[in-house]
């Protein structure tokens, strides 16, 4: 009998520590566990990098010849590194970034635009005239913002260091001139449990 209780105490405890644990953690909290590009590194790339931008003398001269402040769009952030990495969420931050500083205009993206596109048709027919919305409106955009993030890893045993680098452009869409170029890079060392030294 006392067997038998100490094997069903020993395959609870097992089965307790086997048991997953969840957390809710603040969305600000910064846990690094991969050590792999993360929301953390997305969102403080694209602040710091939109600081910098908007911070360059391309906007006072934009902002003169328009006489207002630029309209900006962002385009394609592609991932050239050596794992996934969500751009999406990237550009989310970017464009995120952009409106909250109030100091650029702000264009839908190519895809948003074609729902809204999509909506104004549907208006044509199901919209009263006072709330329909006209076609050929649209504000189009004096620059597009875009850029890769790309990946250097070093790695030898359990150890690694992985170097990521985000490179943005500003160009000009009337003239293809590049009004910023900005570059942000991120380095991480990380040692695998049970490496030695």
């Amino acid at each position: 009998m006392l067997k038998k209780i100490l094997a069903a105490t020993a395959l609870l405890s097992l089965l307790a520590g086997c048991a997953t644990e969840v957390r809710r953690m603040d969305v600000n909290e910064v846990k690094d566990i991969s050590g792999r590009w993360n929301d953390t590194d997305s969102r403080l790339v694209a602040e710091e990098m939109i600081k910098d931008c908007l911070s360059q003398a391309w906007l006072a001269k934009a902002t003169a010849a328009k006489g207002k402040a630029p309209t900006v769009i962002v385009g394609t952030v592609r991932n050239q590194s050596s794992e996934h990495i969500a751009t999406d969420t990237f550009v989310e931050d970017l464009q995120r970034s952009l409106i909250n500083s109030g100091q650029v205009e702000f264009v839908a993206s190519k895809a948003e635009r074609g729902e809204v596109r999509d909506e104004r048709l549907d208006q044509d027919t199901n919209a009263s005239e006072e709330t329909r919305k006209e076609h050929g409106q649209e504000i189009g955009a004096d620059f597009m913002l875009s850029g890769i993030i790309s990946s250097i890893t070093d790695r030898e045993g359990g150890q690694s260091v992985v170097l990521y680098q985000t490179n943005l452009k500003l160009v000009n869409m009337k003239t293809s001139q590049i009004a910023w170029n900005g570059q942000k890079k991120i380095k991480k060392f990380v040692k695998r449990a049970g490496a030695g030294l």
